[in-house]
């Protein structure tokens, strides 16, 4: 059994982070007056039995920390998921601040303990190029984000992808009136958090998607200026509604649920992001795009595991499982007929017969 848990501790009262949550290999936080989640709700790691000389992962998460079906939650299953298909064990940490984030990776590579250390999010690039480049022997992943050390693992998503599906499947609904809340126009609306390359990857899909289906159809795109405004989101979908939307896509983070709160006292659909949203509102949600950090995550460990790592930028899309699209907990019934369409279109995208651009034109 590792001793890592109780220096991780030590290092979080240190930085002022009481309180983050911390498990892994079943050891408790003692020392700090803190308490690990084995102690809080049973070990969930999955590293129990793991044989001697298990390949040993840790995993920094965002600031945001677990809860809530988060990205951190998704990349946390792909770990649990490569603990039960390979026995390895891990070490998770919860940073209270970004400024955390450079000392625990800092501390874990010095450590020696860690086959490979997970940084989650584009927030964790900075301090990661500074830790990486310290210690050059030791492996990291990215996720969600790139790098160009030889060291850093980068794996993110074909989110234009997804999003393709997404448009299609929103025009596919309006075509085929499949809910009292579709009517005749040909407008649509996406709402991303901020303008950028990333988000516009979902905006560029989303449109390349709906216009395959129906080349006419119009695309409203607007962005919140932020990833926890929801008042701003839910303002631009209003006024989208105003010209005509009654499909509305987000990939704008908390912002979103301000769009599900318009749908809901407006009435219109709408389609959520990452993960499944469908159950926040199924009456309006028809589904959602997945981001499948889980993946990700798995497809890293996967790779030490098996001796195929390398310091590379990996992007996983329809082919790999990174992005997919479901209807499930939706109200909204999506006939047969319309997924056997979204799947003839995956499979084209996957033989690249259909090229979805990444970039909005």
């Amino acid at each position: 059994m590792k001793k890592t848990m109780k220096k991780w501790a030590v290092l979080l009262a240190a930085v002022s982070m009481a309180g983050s949550a911390i498990m892994g290999c079943g050891a408790s936080a003692t020392g700090s007056g803190a308490q690990s989640k084995e102690e809080k709700s049973g070990n969930e790691s999955g590293s129990a039995g793991a044989a001697e000389g298990a390949i040993h992962v840790g995993i920094i998460f965002t600031e945001a920390g677990l809860g809530g079906n988060s990205f951190n939650d998704l990349a946390l299953e792909g770990v649990k998921q490569a603990a039960e298909d390979f026995g390895i064990t891990y070490d998770e940490v919860e940073p209270k601040s970004v400024s955390d984030e450079e000392i625990i990776q800092d501390e874990m590579a010095a450590s020696g303990d860690y086959d490979l250390i997970i940084c989650v999010g584009a927030e964790q690039v900075d301090a990661l190029t500074n830790v990486a480049n310290t210690y050059p022997e030791q492996r990291f992943a990215l996720l969600d984000a790139t790098s160009d050390l030889s060291n850093v693992a980068s794996y993110s998503c074909k989110e234009q992808e997804g999003a393709f599906l997404a448009g299609a499947l929103a025009a596919l609904a309006k075509q085929e009136k499949i809910d009292g809340k579709l009517g005749d126009s040909k407008t649509i609306g996406f709402i991303g958090g901020v303008d950028n390359p990333l988000i516009n990857r979902f905006a560029a899909g989303y449109q390349a998607g709906a216009q395959y289906i129906e080349p006419e159809m119009k695309v409203l795109i607007d962005y919140a200026g932020g990833f926890n405004d929801p008042t701003t989101a839910k303002t631009i979908a209003n006024t989208f509604v105003e010209k005509g939307a009654d499909v509305i896509f987000h990939a704008a983070g908390a912002s979103g649920m301000g769009m599900f709160q318009a749908a809901e006292e407006k009435g219109f659909v709408v389609i959520g992001v990452n993960l499944n949203q469908n159950s926040i509102a199924p009456d309006f949600i028809m589904a959602s795009m997945l981001k499948k950090l889980d993946s990700c995550a798995y497809h890293a460990i996967a790779s030490v595991v098996e001796g195929t790592y390398t310091g590379e930028n990996q992007m996983l899309g329809l082919s790999d499982g990174g992005v997919d699209v479901t209807v499930e907990e939706s109200n909204i019934k999506v006939t047969d007929d319309m997924l056997a369409r979204l799947e003839e279109l995956k499979q084209k995208v996957i033989a690249g017969e259909i090229e979805v651009p990444s970039e909005l034109n």
